[in-house]
């Protein structure tokens, strides 16, 4: 029987963690399904869905040992499993002068709406014209069907008069 399993990874960043993380997974027998990883404040950070024979979990776990012994801690812990969500797929786009509470402005926005956050990604560039620090956000949510698109884009908006928020209210392609 195969069950899934996350791992979770943070480590200095240097070349060949992706590949040792990969090497561990195979060597156990496993599948890798999805996986986001990256470089965050200098250090290698991410996650890894991993499907794999229930029995062979030990293999995983001392493989990831391994690991942490070239500089990567890695957790493995239990996945849930898949569940389908009910609601409308929604991409929005944010984009602002930076300054502090913003995250936590529009999260309480979507918190308050339901809205589940599927995916949320941030980052601070330079503005092109002024060189003050922007704020972007790029999320993926999923909208209940009680609330409307317009209604989500109402509440952001009304929350600070310097960001943008564009939408996207494509479905998501699989």
């Amino acid at each position: 029987m195969n069950q899934s399993v996350i791992l979770t990874v943070v480590g200095s960043d240097r070349p060949g963690l992706t590949r040792a993380i990969a090497d561990a997974v195979y060597a156990a027998g496993g599948n890798w399904l999805e996986s986001h990883l990256s470089r965050l404040g200098g250090k290698y950070v991410g996650s890894v869905l991993v499907e794999l024979p229930q029995a062979r979990l030990g293999e995983l776990e001392a493989a990831a040992r391994g690991i942490d012994a070239v500089g990567l801690k890695v957790d493995i812990i239990a996945s849930s499993g898949a569940t389908q969500r009910p609601g409308e797929p929604l991409a929005i786009e944010i984009v602002g002068q930076d300054r502090p509470g913003i995250v936590r402005e529009v999260t309480t926005v979507l918190a308050g709406l339901d809205v589940n956050i599927e995916d949320f990604a941030t980052a601070i560039e330079d503005s092109a014209w002024s060189g003050a620090p922007l704020f972007r956000a790029k999320a993926r949510l999923l909208i209940p069907s009680n609330i409307s698109t317009d209604a989500v884009r109402e509440a952001l908006e009304r929350i600070s008069g310097e960001i943008m928020v564009d939408f996207n209210a494509q479905p998501e392609v699989a």
